[in-house]
């Protein structure tokens, strides 16, 4: 089993700090072309637990080695609070100043049901149905540039505490999920948990992945909760992708945790074991056309909940990560000084949305709204992502209608009310999600058993 930590971040580095580390010679990682789908450079947040500690502590022995080695390079900025009323405007920000760097930004998402099975890092949404509240409004911060998403750690690698029922809810969340956001940014790349290669067969895994609407995704995401060599977990990824092609399901990629594994393998807690080190430095530069990049998604130095408190920034792990290992590159200019005479390399396209996006139809004219509706099925039930679509002009309020299959029963819905269960269903909008710009989409779901294949909707403003 491995435990990963809850993650809190807060108040912003100072502005004298961040020129500290672009005036001591600190190198950040930086991608350039890339063999996977992604290229360009990470962004490196200057709110972490590490900088802010570097900022505090001039003086310590151990800061220089902790600074130019950990805290100058980009690393994941995790959401692990239930905080919908202000996840929206917290993402925003931060997606905001990577998008004024002119760089990629990566963001875990850690707030499932039911999290880490109870372990160090319990805690998550009170319930599915809060879940999806809180996906929603976290993808509508999102923008609309390239941003990655790791989607919900140990979700689909850690399932013993789940009963049947349990795992069929949670597959359903992570598929809304996965459609929530990509509707929310269309070039967002989201990655769903693939465990690590010492803990379940690739065969399993693809399985689970399938189970929790991969298809919908990018890929997957390795190595967060272990400590394996690059290597290792490269080939565990192309075992995985193997079995997923021979599912039909194609085109997926692997982004690996390389933040500790430049030491001793083996046991998962890092709390207790000092051989480890930083692995390969973050870039979306990694010259196998199966992984999409290389990334710091657990962050050097925060304790796994073994000998210290899960999340907490502990510099003495920092310092033994950190020390004898490589010297990162230093050819790179600071992500937080982004070149201002050209454009980004890593701007998203514009004419096309990707080929993992949920189907939309297309928006009316004149002041009206469309509906498309998107069925996961799976053995005795299912899960509908539904788009609304606004016109040519914005919408204030809206009612889907939908017809569903016979023998279909919806049992649960987020972000929007229903009325009725079966047969002619009519959803409303709630009170955050009733105006729609024009031309521009929000979404709603619901679960049910039975059959949803065939199901259609119309929309009505």
């Amino acid at each position: 089993m491995a435990i990963l930590s809850a993650r809190r971040r807060s108040a912003a580095i100072s502005v004298a700090a961040v020129a500290g580390l672009a005036a001591a010679g600190v190198g950040l990682a930086v991608g350039g072309a890339s063999a996977g789908t992604v290229s360009g450079s990470l962004y490196r947040d200057p709110s972490s637990a590490v900088v802010r500690w570097v900022a505090a502590n001039p003086g310590d022995s151990r800061a220089a080695v902790i600074r130019d080695k950990i805290a100058s390079q980009p690393q994941a900025r995790w959401y692990a609070n239930f905080n919908p009323s202000t996840i929206q405007s917290e993402v925003s920000s931060f997606i905001g100043a990577a998008n004024s760097a002119q760089q990629i930004p990566v963001l875990s998402v850690y707030e499932i049901t039911n999290r880490d099975c109870g372990g160090a890092s319990a805690g998550g949404a009170p319930d599915l149905n809060q879940y999806q509240t809180w996906v929603s409004n976290f993808a509508r911060g999102l923008g609309n540039q390239t941003v990655l998403i790791i989607l919900e750690t140990d979700s689909l690698a850690l399932q013993t505490c789940l009963s049947a029922s349990e795992l069929n809810a949670r597959n359903q969340a992570l598929t809304t999920a996965t459609q929530t956001i990509k509707s929310g940014n269309p070039n967002a790349k989201v990655y769903l948990d693939g465990g690590h290669s010492t803990w379940n067969s690739a065969n399993d895994t693809a399985n689970r992945l399938r189970a929790a609407g991969v298809q919908y995704a990018d890929g997957f995401f390795t190595n967060v909760s272990n400590f394996n060599p690059t290597s290792s977990e490269a080939n565990f990824g192309r075992a995985v992708i193997s079995a997923l092609n021979g599912m039909g399901i194609s085109g997926k990629r692997q982004v690996i945790d390389t933040s500790r594994n430049g030491g001793a393998a083996g046991d998962w807690c890092a709390d207790d074991n000092t051989d480890r080190r930083i692995g390969q430095y973050p870039t979306t530069n990694t010259g196998d056309a199966n992984i999409d990049a290389y990334l710091w998604v657990k962050p050097p130095g925060e304790a796994d909940g073994c000998r210290y408190t899960a999340g907490s920034f502990q510099p003495d792990l920092a310092f033994s990560l950190a020390n004898g290992a490589p010297n990162p590159p230093t050819t790179a200019p600071p992500t937080t000084n982004p070149p201002t005479t050209a454009p980004p390399t890593t701007a998203p396209p514009t004419t096309a949305p990707p080929t993992t996006a949920p189907p939309t139809t297309p928006p009316p004219a004149g002041n009206g709204c469309s509906a498309s509706v998107a069925i996961n099925q799976w053995n005795g039930g299912f899960t509908a992502s539904v788009n609304v679509t606004a016109g040519s002009a914005s919408i204030n309020g809206w009612t889907v209608t939908v017809a569903l299959p016979g023998g279909a029963a919806i049992t649960g819905t987020w972000n929007a009310q229903a009325s009725g269960t079966s047969g002619t269903v009519r959803f409303t909008n709630v009170g955050y999600n009733g105006q729609v710009g024009a031309g521009q989409t929000t979404n709603f779901g619901f679960q049910g058993t039975g059959t949803g294949q065939g199901a259609t909707a119309t929309c009505a403003a």
